[in-house]
């Protein structure tokens, strides 16, 4: 049965509505003045491309109200078509949340837009910096009481309506991201519309937000593309030998500019002291090999530390990425599947693997150069890897030793 808060609104009115369940938090048992924002009924949602379409979609099977717009007619018409919403029109009763999912660059302007116009509702964001926001409400003379900044950490590599779904923030942390000046019950507002697309509330201040983005999303995209831009002029055959690892490393290098640049720009000086520390550290990477140069027979005192430090530490931070579940990660087997490259190969493969009773932990998949056969690996617990590689072998799938 839904829990339901009853309270004051702003006008003194009684205000009645569905609560959430909590997932991954504990609520903050609020006093009855503020509790009543909590309620979600009445949702507008500004910028509909991937994640102002998916909220809509996500919020919408949860039965709140949806208004959409959108600079451009024709996204918003599409988002709409998708079932994210209905277009919004003068005539509507004013909004209890505003989603703004504008690009970064515009986000601060368009927030100080929307407290301005609805001078009664809670005006949220979904940009991945939040210190600069803050700063141009600030400098708006923005009613900073009714704004909390949020970001949801997911995506996908394709923008768009068209791209939008409703469980892209099942189980993926949302980030809320509170001012010093915001509302308490404006918070729990917040909170509560990520609750209702399925993500997992996570609280910090703007500076720690900033800091850890840099750390773990917008330095991994400028080392991507570092790597990735050194193939460009790169033998064609020299690429050609490329693997998985390589795939790995550069696949966030295919991102928008221009994206890219407004959250770089926006994040500016964290992601500046995160470089920095690579830079020292790659400088003395370099200063090793050149200890070495062309003679690995030198000595090179303390040229191999160096080497073996880097390797190390990699390790010791790779450890530290949360596993499934978000979880400790877990050291899996993997077993290794030759196979042909026709529709409904690899179904069958899983189909196998499933009716052998194992869990597949993980899936990756290449492709061997100059053959018309696949490489599937799967990551199974350790203790699975030999009975899964005999009932493969015994239903005639070709695995690897």
């Amino acid at each position: 049965m839904p829990r339901h808060v009853v309270a004051a609104g702003d006008a003194g009115q009684p205000v009645r509505g569905p609560l959430p369940r909590t997932r991954g938090r504990q609520r903050t048992h609020l006093p009855v003045e503020v509790a009543y924002v909590a309620a979600l009924s009445r949702v507008r949602i500004v910028g509909t491309g991937l994640i102002g379409t998916s909220i809509g979609l996500a919020i919408r099977d949860r039965g709140v109200e949806v208004s959409l717009s959108d600079p451009s007619p024709t996204a918003v018409a599409l988002a709409a078509d998708l079932g994210a919403g209905r277009l919004a029109t003068d005539d509507d009763p004013a909004p209890e949340l505003i989603v703004v999912a504008a690009p970064p660059d515009v986000t601060g302007d368009v927030v100080a837009q929307q407290l301005t116009r609805f001078p009664q509702a809670t005006v949220t964001d979904v940009a991945s910096v939040k210190r600069v926001i803050a700063h141009e409400l600030a400098e708006a003379g923005a009613d900073a009481s009714r704004y909390v900044g949020g970001h949801p950490m997911a995506g996908r590599e394709r923008s768009g309506a068209i791209s939008g779904r409703s469980d892209l923030f099942q189980g993926r942390p949302w980030v809320v991201v509170p001012t010093s000046n915001s509302h308490p019950g404006r918070v729990e507002q917040v909170c509560a519309l990520a609750e209702l697309a399925g993500a997992v509330v996570t609280r910090m201040e703007a500076a720690e937000h900033d800091a850890a983005v840099a750390a773990v999303s917008h330095v991994p995209q400028v080392a991507a593309s570092l790597v990735a831009s050194r193939l460009r002029e790169l033998p064609t055959e020299s690429v050609a030998l490329a693997g998985q690892g390589l795939r790995d490393v550069t696949r966030i290098a295919a991102s928008d500019p221009a994206l890219w640049t407004q959250i770089l720009v926006g994040n500016a000086s964290a992601v500046r002291d995160i470089l920095a520390e690579l830079a020292r550290d790659l400088g003395g990477v370099v200063a090793a090999l050149d200890a070495i140069g062309d003679n690995p027979d030198a000595l090179a005192p303390g040229a191999r530390g160096v080497l073996a430090a880097l390797v190390a530490d990699g390790n010791a931070g790779h450890a530290r990425i949360p596993g499934k579940h978000g979880l400790t990660a877990v050291a899996y087997g993997v077993v290794t599947v030759v196979v042909a490259d026709e529709p409904g190969t690899v179904a069958r493969l899983l189909h196998d693997i499933g009716a052998e009773g194992v869990n597949m932990e993980d899936l990756h998949i290449e492709h061997e150069v100059g053959r018309q056969v696949g490489i599937v690996q799967v990551s199974v617990v350790p203790q699975a890897v030999e009975p899964l590689i005999e009932a493969l072998r015994r239903r005639g799938w070709n695995v690897r030793d």
